[in-house]
C-alpha cells in the first residue's frame, strides 16, 4: 500500500511539470497581459498567464516612486472594456492606477500564476505547439504546452545600468530609479540624476521638494513640452490635430505653443532635437518630456543641469566640461529594457533589441501563433489596441473549431441515436 502510495505520488509529481493549456499562454501580468486576457475572456478563450513576480502590475507596485501619477489623461490610459472610475481625477495617482487594475482583473476573472519565471519558450516545430518552460521562486519547474504564445512582458521589464567610469568604486549611495520612492531618506544632501526623461525631470523635482540638492545630467537632446496647453493636455490636442494635419505640421505647432508656454529652454542646458517630439516619439520610441514643475526648478537653480559625466571619485563627479561637484548620492534614472530576447527562442517577430521587427501597427502578430502586445512604444493606448487585436484573431479561430467540434459532436449523436 506504502508503495501504492509512493507511486500515486510520483505520477502526480511529473504530471504537474507538464500541463496542457487549452488556450493561449500570456507571459505577465502588467496592463498588457491583463488587457489581452480581459479580451480573450470576452471571446469566451480560456487562457493562463505566467508571472514571475507575486503580484500584478509589479512594475507599478514594486519599482515606482510615491509621486507618480498616469502623464496623460485617464481616457488614453484605460484598459479595454472598463473605464477608469468617474470620481477618478484627470491624472490618477499611481496607487489609484493600482486599484483600478487590480478591479479589472477582479471583473475578469484573471488569475495569475505567480512567481513563475519563464526560461524559455520555443515553438516546437513536430507538434506545432508552443513549449514554455518556468522556474518557481521555491525552484520547482514546470513546462507549459499550448498552441498560442502571447509576449506581455512589455518594454520596461530590465533596468537599464550604464556604463560609469568609476561608479563601482564611488562611496555614496547609488540606486536605480526603480528602487527610488521618495526624497525622504536624501534631505540635505547633493544627489546627481542620471537621466533627464520624464522619470529623471521629476525625481528630480520630488528631491527639491525634500530639500535635497539634485544636479541632472543631460547627455543629449530632449524636448519639454508643457503637460497642459491653456488647460487643455498637450497629448489631447496633438491627437486631435493630427486628425487633419501631417505629422511634421503639428510638431511645428507643438514646439512654437511650448515656446509660447515655456520660453526658451536652450539657455537652462535643455537643447532641442532638431526632429519633431512626435516624430523623434514614432521613429525611436523616445518620449517627450511633459512638464509637471521641474522647469520652474531648473529656473531658479534648484535643479542644476549639467553636462554629460567623465567620472565619479569617491564623493565627487569630473563632468565632461572639466567642472568637479561634491556628491553624496546617485539616481540612475536610465530607463529600461526589453527582455524578450533572454527567453523567448524566436527570430521572426522579435530583433535583438527585444522589440517586434515591424513597426505599429503590424508588430503584434508573428507565425505559429506568437503574438506580443504592449511593444509599440504607444503606451498604454497602444497595448490596449494590441490587445484587442490578438483576442479577435484567437477568437475567430477558436469560435470556427469550437462550431466544428459541436457540429461533430451532435452527428455522431444522431448516428448513435439512429443506429439504436
Amino acid at each position: 500500500m506504502e508503495n501504492l502510495f509512493r507511486l500515486v505520488d510520483h505520477e502526480d509529481f511529473f504530471s504537474r511539470r507538464c500541463i496542457w493549456v487549452n488556450g493561449p499562454v500570456i507571459v505577465g501580468a502588467g496592463p498588457s497581459g491583463l488587457a489581452t486576457a480581459a479580451c480573450l475572456r470576452e471571446q469566451g478563450v480560456p487562457f493562463m498567464v505566467l508571472e514571475r513576480e507575486d503580484c500584478i502590475a509589479s512594475l507599478w507596485q514594486k519599482r515606482t516612486y510615491d509621486r507618480l501619477k498616469l502623464h496623460l489623461p485617464k481616457q488614453f490610459c484605460q484598459l479595454p472594456k472598463l473605464p477608469f472610475p468617474e470620481d477618478f481625477p484627470e491624472y490618477p495617482s499611481k496607487k489609484q492606477f493600482i486599484n483600478y487594475l487590480e478591479s479589472y482583473a477582479t471583473k475578469f476573472q484573471i488569475n495569475p500564476r505567480f512567481n513563475e519565471c519563464v526560461q524559455f519558450a520555443r515553438y516546437d516545430e513536430t507538434s506545432g505547439l508552443w513549449r514554455v518552460k518556468t522556474k518557481t521562486s521555491g525552484s520547482a519547474e514546470f513546462e507549459y504546452i499550448c498552441r498560442w504564445l502571447v509576449v506581455a512582458t512589455g518594454e520596461n521589464a530590465e533596468c537599464v545600468m550604464p556604463e560609469i567610469d568609476g561608479l563601482n568604486e564611488f562611496k555614496g549611495d547609488v540606486i536605480h530609479a526603480a528602487d527610488y520612492k521618495s526624497g525622504e531618506k536624501f534631505r540635505g544632501k547633493k544627489v546627481l540624476v542620471v537621466g533627464c526623461g520624464n522619470s529623471g525631470m521629476e525625481l528630480s523635482l520630488d528631491l527639491c521638494n525634500y530639500n535635497a540638492s539634485p544636479s541632472m545630467v543631460v547627455r543629449s537632446s530632449v524636448h519639454v513640452l508643457p503637460r497642459e496647453i491653456c488647460g487643455k493636455s498637450t497629448f489631447e490636442l496633438a491627437v486631435m490635430l493630427m486628425k487633419w494635419l501631417p505629422l511634421w505640421f503639428v510638431d511645428k505647432l507643438l514646439l512654437i505653443l511650448a515656446w509660447l508656454v515655456l520660453g526658451n529652454i536652450a539657455k537652462y542646458g535643455l537643447k532641442r532635437p532638431a526632429e519633431g517630439p512626435l516624430q523623434l516619439k514614432n521613429r525611436e520610441g523616445k518620449t517627450p518630456v511633459l512638464d509637471i514643475g521641474a522647469l520652474e526648478k531648473i529656473r531658479s537653480g534648484d535643479i542644476k543641469v549639467v553636462p554629460g559625466i567623465k567620472r565619479l571619485n569617491g564623493f565627487s563627479v569630473e563632468l565632461v566640461n572639466g567642472e568637479e561637484h561634491d556628491v553624496d548620492a546617485v539616481v540612475l534614472a536610465t530607463g529600461y529594457r526589453s527582455n524578450v530576447p533572454c527567453w523567448l527562442q524566436e527570430g521572426e517577430l522579435f530583433s535583438k533589441n527585444g522589440f517586434p521587427k515591424s513597426p505599429f501597427p503590424n508588430g503584434w502578430k508573428g507565425n505559429s501563433g506568437l503574438y506580443a502586445v504592449g511593444f509599440t512604444r504607444r503606451g498604454l493606448s497602444g497595448a490596449s489596441s494590441d490587445a484587442i487585436r490578438i483576442a479577435q484573431d484567437i477568437g475567430l479561430v477558436w469560435k470556427q473549431e469550437t462550431k466544428q467540434k459541436k457540429q461533430r459532436t451532435t452527428a455522431c449523436h444522431r448516428r448513435c441515436i439512429s443506429q439504436f
